[in-house]
């Protein structure tokens, strides 16, 4: 049975690369480079300072890869257009069928557990329409540890007080899909890439196009 829905935010049910909108204003013709390489950066120093234990919380992360975004694309960066675009990370677009599925469930307990830090997923959940379905927050942050280290999973799993196999963990990315199903946890993959499934010995419970396929688990929770 299972008793707690948990997402992923960022990909998952917000869209990170709605940002590039914004960026494209402040920057003409480069706003979906800068997006695209302002994420991919974002997701190799948080898994780079993982590795090397040199500890940084997610805004400072996100910060450091816009200015290497930046730089890559050949824009110098100003404090007042960082502090604006950092502002917009605060604001990210929820895929079209997130309010309609939570709602769905707004019976059930339903949690994010995200990499970001307080200070960038409160405000982005807050602002949206969907905060008066999610019952908990669970940040990384919290004991300085990345998803998909155990570690991490095992925070959350510490927060819902709840056996691994009663969570069913959902994200679009699929490092973290493997880190949550390799600690236990129950897992839907949110391909919303059509990406091909990883060459590992872990795989994922299901996987769906969009958040609109947990639907068949409705008996099972």
């Amino acid at each position: 049975m299972i008793k707690a829905l948990v997402f992923d935010a960022y990909g998952t049910l917000f869209d990170v690369h709605s940002v590039g909108k914004e960026c494209n204003k402040v920057f003409p013709n480069k706003g979906n480079a800068i997006s695209q390489s302002w994420r991919k950066k974002q997701l190799e120093y948080f898994f780079l300072r993982q590795l090397i234990q040199r500890y940084k919380p997610f805004d400072e992360i996100t910060k450091d890869a816009l200015n290497y975004a930046c730089k890559e694309n050949g824009i110098e960066l100003s404090s007042d257009d960082e502090e604006h675009l950092m502002e917009f990370y605060l604001k990210l677009d929820l895929f079209e069928e997130v309010e309609t599925v939570l709602d769905q469930l707004s019976h059930k307990k339903l949690v994010v557990f995200s990499n970001g830090s307080k200070n960038m997923i409160d405000p982005l959940i807050e602002q949206s329409s969907i905060r008066s379905s999610i019952d908990l927050v669970i940040s990384a942050d919290e004991i300085k540890q990345y998803k998909p280290t155990p570690a991490a999973y095992n925070h959350a799993q510490e927060q819902l007080e709840l056996k691994r196999e009663e969570i069913l963990f959902m994200s679009s990315n699929p490092w973290d899909i493997t880190g949550a199903k390799s600690f236990g946890f129950r897992t839907a993959w949110i391909n919303r890439k059509n990406l091909v499934a990883e060459e590992l010995d872990i795989q994922p419970d299901a996987i769906y196009d969009d958040l609109s396929g947990i639907s068949e688990w409705i008996d099972k929770i």
